[in-house]
């Protein structure tokens, strides 16, 4: 059978999809090139959040159908995802040495499309028609390169966003949002325990909005057929969402260690979830809470539906549940409008609540967007300065409280070899930070405590062969007892 080459951009949904998309290949007798120079199929999986990563994908595209003309090489070209979604016959008409063209929902059929056109029968595919039930097509899963089970794992429980921010395309390439059903999340989830992942990642455009919208005959979105109308419950005088009801499922699994999720919004965070990170063990002590920006006026022309307050309350909220929690946050600069006492206000956000992590983002007009036409348009001079200087302070605090983790004992959860040095093992604690160490691979999949010895640029070296013989100093005020880690910044 032919071999096929993914090349992914964007999000951990892109990735999910594309580890999906390799599986079901694989099952059909496809295999995998190791490069693109090898595969008879290449496939990019686009992202169309920014400009530059729609430009990106094109120009590599570009750059193949070029490389083919020269060699003579008989290739089948495909895009796939959100930029395919959007563009759909465009890109034919741009790149006519393309030959597939698949939107979001129809990643499943990607396998069917290929064999028809390695067949004859078809020539071109484009086919970005929406899908009733591609929420739950999305289910398999692709091992290890030595063919064991990886340690973590994606799982996606659902599809689209009702939001509507003013600068996102999302909600076009990704289409209203749709919830697979608990009970087939936790079959999933069940199965990657059988084969010896350790942690989960729940992946979702608005994560924390899972099961709100209703499902077939207005049943609730996170029901499976014939499952009896659930019961209201409560925890703490909270009323359980469908998310969190979905946490305390995947929480019951054996087997199954740490629990995240990503990406949620502030709208989500209510009592019930903030309560959970306390009273669910296995939920881990990181959330991220994207603001965007610190400027109300700001939010409100984003559309975002909250507060600069109210993202405070949220964050004291979370902070007073588990003081240690590693904190990430989204954050554009230089969206239409944005005056200098806006931007000001975003970094005394940032210094105020100093996140782990910051995603810094250059605003980037996305079309068919409100913001797009929105007047005040920034000039890039003026998007670059602010955000070199934004970087400058997150990097700042990166520093410092990276600097204030040598000494500190931590326990992480070891993946496998480092990406930069292979000859080194590498592990996450609990509050999403990457600790590096001399191990072998008979860590992998092991919790270990190690300490930490020094700090690099944004991350973390350890030594478990010094845990319990050297005496352990006091954790960071507020530490959580299981991780021993305060927060500090990572980019």
């Amino acid at each position: 059978m032919p071999s096929v080459y993914i090349k992914t951009y964007g999000c951990q949904m892109n990735v999910r999809d594309s580890e999906a998309v390799a599986a079901q290949l694989l099952a059909r007798g496809y295999t995998l090139a190791t490069s693109e120079d090898q595969a008879d199929i290449v496939l990019l999986n686009t992202c169309s959040v920014r400009d530059h990563a729609e430009q990106t994908a094109l120009n590599k595209m570009r750059s193949l159908a070029a490389d083919l003309r020269r060699t003579g090489r008989e290739v089948i070209l495909g895009f796939l995802g959100c930029m395919a979604q959007s563009r759909g016959e465009e890109l034919l008409q741009q790149l006519p040495a393309v030959d597939l063209v698949l939107g979001t929902q129809k990643l499943h059929r990607t396998a069917d499309y290929l064999d028809e056109l390695l067949r004859g029968v078809r020539t071109k595919v484009v086919d970005t028609r929406p899908e009733p039930g591609s929420e739950s097509a999305i289910r398999e899963h692709l091992a290890a390169a030595d063919g064991s089970a990886p340690v973590t794992a994606y799982v996606s429980i659902m599809q689209g966003c009702n939001q509507h921010c003013t600068f996102c395309i999302v909600p076009q390439t990704r289409g209203p949002e749709r919830s697979r059903p608990i009970s087939d999340i936790v079959a999933e989830c069940r199965q990657l325990a059988a084969r010896g992942v350790k942690e989960i990642m729940l992946l979702g455009q608005i994560v924390t909005s899972y099961g709100r919208r209703p499902g077939l005959n207005g049943r609730p979105g996170w029901l499976g057929a014939g499952e009896a109308w659930p019961q209201p419950q409560t925890v703490s005088g909270s009323e359980l969402s469908p998310f969190v009801r979905l946490l305390e499922a995947v929480h019951t699994i054996d087997g199954i260690e740490r629990i995240r999720f990503t990406a949620p919004h502030p709208k989500g965070y209510g009592d019930d979830l903030i309560h959970a990170y306390g009273r669910l063990p296995k939920l881990v002590e990181s959330a991220h809470v994207p603001v965007q920006s610190g400027s109300n006026r700001i939010l409100k022309l984003m559309r975002r539906g909250y507060t600069r307050e109210r993202f405070l309350e949220i964050i004291r909220k979370l902070r007073a549940v588990q003081p240690g929690i590693g904190l990430s946050t989204d954050i554009i600069v230089g969206f239409p409008g944005e005056t200098e006492e806006d931007f000001q206000q975003t970094l005394a956000l940032c210094q105020e609540v100093e996140f782990d992590q910051v995603f810094l983002f250059k605003y980037s007009p996305r079309r068919n967007t409100p913001a797009a036409s929105m007047p005040d348009a920034l000039p890039p001079t003026v998007i670059e300065e602010r955000h070199a200087r934004a970087a400058e302070l997150i990097n700042a605090i990166a520093r410092r409280r990276y600097a204030a983790m040598v000494g500190k004992t931590v326990q992480i959860l070891v993946e496998g070899p480092s990406k930069k040095n292979p000859h080194r093992m590498m592990g996450r604690t609990r509050c999403n930070k990457i600790v590096v160490f001399e191990g072998s691979p008979r860590h992998r999949g092991q919790l270990m405590d190690v300490r930490i010895v020094r700090a690099g640029s944004y991350t973390l070296y350890g030594d478990p062969a010094i845990v319990g013989l050297v005496p352990e100093e006091p954790p960071l005020p507020g530490a959580d007892k299981r991780d021993k880690v305060s927060h500090p910044v990572v980019l």
